[in-house]
């Protein structure tokens, strides 16, 4: 979680600081539906090394947006959900969606 010294000004630059790389985004898109295991995330976000997932989901968990949960089975099972205040993140990214299925019908329409 960031430190009230590393908190910007600006409320946007802080949710741009939390969420701000494409990558951290698809992740929040696929744990609204359900929580996701980490080699099935890895499958469904083309382009996304190992990695790079392993760091975003760490930093999405230390910033408290995303649970990791461990279950003590063999071989062990991992999973990511979206935390309370991961949750709180919904209207944002639906919001995200909305614009984006109209800018997408808005560049169709205009071909």
């Amino acid at each position: 979680m960031l430190t009230k010294a590393e908190l910007p000004e600006c409320p946007v630059a802080t949710t741009l600081q939390l969420i701000g790389n494409k990558w951290k985004m698809l992740i929040l898109r696929n744990l609204m539906s359900r929580p996701w295991r980490f080699n099935e995330m890895l499958r469904s976000i083309p382009g996304i090394s190992r990695k790079v997932l392993t760091d975003n989901l760490r930093a999405l968990e230390l910033d408290g947006i995303i649970t990791r949960t461990a279950y003590p089975e063999m071989p062990p099972r991992v999973e990511y959900a979206l935390s309370d205040l991961g949750e709180t993140m919904r209207p944002i990214i639906k919001a995200l969606e909305v614009w984006g299925t109209g800018y997408q019908k808005r560049v169709r329409e205009s071909e």
